[in-house]
């Protein structure tokens, strides 16, 4: 993935199988961006990133991420990319057996690196944002604020190129959702490029970002 722009799309169609939710439309993602989508419920900011991690197959046109043509991907070229993408949901997707910490390990044991290490990272990060404490705890025992954190730092854990954000904030109240933000920024600072679905900007943002925005089955980006 070593392409300064991390996706390229053309002339995209996506949707379903009975439906197209975007057409005609192309964009693209630097190395290193930090990303909004917007777009209200149901314009596709979803659907886009289902296909970012390739969930779904493109319809049309040309879908490319990190070299991939996304058209063309085998299976193993797809498992290939996925260990280079990050993924946060709003429900979280923390597995409610395990601790916390194994929770933040996940991406590393998939990865097959050694217990060592990943006991190493999951320490550091935890640590650096204040959760050492909750690290033998369980998802039910955490306010939701806090499972998002542990949702961001398992995402980042592995060194993602890219992180890919779908309304991350959605359920948060205005303090666990500034927490939450300032975990991506500290991604990107590290020079991941983040992507954040979201229904509206943040009122204060100090860094610079591009939007995209979702309206009509087509992206622009808003300068």
């Amino acid at each position: 993935m070593s392409n300064s722009k991390i996706v390229m799309a053309k002339d995209l169609y996506i949707g379903y199988e009975n439906s197209i939710v975007l057409e005609q439309t192309s964009f693209s993602l630097n190395r290193g961006e930090f990303v909004f989508l917007t777009g209200a419920s149901g314009e596709g900011k979803t659907t886009l990133i289902r296909h970012l991690y390739g969930e779904l197959k493109v319809k049309q046109g040309y879908l490319n991420i990190g070299g991939f043509d996304m058209n063309r991907i085998s299976k193993s070229k797809l498992t290939t990319l996925r260990r280079y993408i990050g993924i946060v949901f709003q429900d979280y997707k923390l597995i409610k057996e395990w601790t916390i910490e194994k929770n933040v390990k996940l991406p590393l044991t998939i990865a097959g690196i050694s217990e060592e290490v990943q006991n190493r990272e999951a320490s550091k990060l935890l640590s650096k944002v204040k959760l050492a404490h909750i690290a033998e705890k369980y998802p039910y025992e955490l306010s939701g604020g806090e499972q998002q954190r542990v949702a961001i730092i398992r995402a980042i854990i592995h060194q993602p190129v890219m992180i890919l954000a779908d309304e991350p904030t959605g359920n948060l109240d205005e303090y666990s959702s500034k927490l939450v933000m300032d975990l991506f920024k500290l991604a990107n600072k590290l020079g991941i490029t983040v992507l954040i679905a979201t229904h509206k900007l943040p009122e204060e943002f100090d860094l610079s970002f591009k939007h995209l925005h979702i309206e009509g089955k087509k992206i622009y980006e808003i300068h």
